[in-house]
């Protein structure tokens, strides 16, 4: 757009006969076309020559947090370690998964101001939930040890006698006790850990000590909210009636 016209919350103003500060919420809430397009940013400037709409049932309230889950592929970083390209990068509107009742519509404020609640190491897979509500990462993160997270691992190797008890209570990680947590067998090579407070690193070095290797890690949920009906890299909005 031409740099000597005017922004955009100004006309909208005008348009609306609203404050600028009420002109700038309708904009970077969505509800705001120049020539046909959705625009998010006050600060476009805009000609005389283009059309500028407010949509019907434009709001100008401040628009909700939003929370993120995303299946996150191996290989992306998710706050564990450096390496790996940042999960953040899967975030766009061509994956996210629209669908359900109560889900709110794109818009690229949604992608900013976003916390990390639940990290995992970059070899690992699953789901991973990002936040801007400051509830949801007070629950994650500083009260994270009372939510349970479901894996399934892979493993190779022949268990030691007693090792599953041991993977269930009794070992510990960093000199520390680790918390009774459910470990089971899934299949032949392949064990499901149900468990508070795990921290990065912490299922390997369980595996390690009753003879196992792991070889893939995939976390399935975190509290009541699963990855259900995401595929590897997808992302869908937690909705109000959805609770961890």
């Amino acid at each position: 757009m031409s740099d000597d016209g005017i922004r955009l919350a100004k006309r909208v103003a005008e348009l609306a006969a609203c404050s600028r500060a009420e002109a700038e919420r309708y904009i970077a809430n969505g509800g705001v076309t120049v020539d046909g397009a959705t625009v998010e940013d006050p600060a476009t400037r805009v000609t005389p020559a283009q059309s500028v709409v407010l949509l019907p049932g434009a709001s100008a309230a401040e628009a909700p947090p939003v929370t993120i889950l995303l299946h996150k592929p191996e290989g992306m970083n998710s706050g564990v370690g450096m390496r790996g390209e940042n999960a953040l990068a899967c975030l766009s509107p061509e994956t996210l998964v629209v669908g359900g009742h109560g889900q709110p519509r794109f818009l690229k404020r949604h992608l900013a101001r976003l916390t990390l609640c639940t990290p995992l190491e970059t070899d690992a897979s699953g789901l991973l939930v990002y936040s801007q509500d400051f509830r949801v990462v007070r629950k994650l993160l500083d009260d994270g040890e009372r939510v349970e997270h479901e894996y399934v691992v892979e493993v190779s190797g022949g268990i030691r006698e007693g090792g599953l008890a041991l993977l269930n209570h009794g070992l510990s990680f960093s000199g520390k006790p680790i918390n009774p947590m459910k470990v089971s067998w899934q299949s032949e090579g392949r064990l499901r850990f149900a468990a508070k407070g795990v921290r990065a690193g912490q299922i390997e070095h369980m595996c390690a000590q009753v003879g196992l290797t792991v070889t893939d890690i995939k976390r399935l949920r975190v509290g009541r909210m699963s990855m259900a009906g995401l595929a590897v890299g997808q992302w869908r909005y937690l909705t109000d009636y959805e609770r961890f």
